[in-house]
């Protein structure tokens, strides 16, 4: 009988698991968090401007939606990573080149 439960449980935790790996984001996760602060770092030593910044955040936003829209039916499939991660690739160089270019907060 412990043993129909143990292997009960094990089945009943693998799945959860798969299903949560399906909608995990990690990678997308660690990214933009880390994005978010490079934005702050700009603002905070003057790198980007106000309107830099909107900008900026306006487009994490914007991957923030299509990160829980790709969510939202339950499965985030490697297209939708790959878009995702395109996305990040994108937004990081637009951080870049804003905050070394000759605009700064006055």
């Amino acid at each position: 009988m412990k043993s129909i439960k143990f292997a009960a449980a094990l089945i009943a935790t693998l799945i959860a698991g798969s299903v949560f790996a399906q909608t995990n984001t990690p990678n997308i996760d660690k990214r933009q968090e880390v994005q978010q602060k490079r934005i702050a770092k700009g603002m905070e030593s003057g790198a980007l401007t106000a309107q830099e910044a909107a900008n900026l955040e306006k487009r994490e936003a914007k991957i923030e939606a299509d990160k829980q829209a790709a969510k939202a039916d339950g499965v985030v499939t490697k297209a939708e990573r790959a878009k995702l991660q395109h996305e990040e690739n994108r937004a990081s160089k637009k951080i870049r080149n804003k905050k070394h270019n000759a605009n700064v907060a006055g």
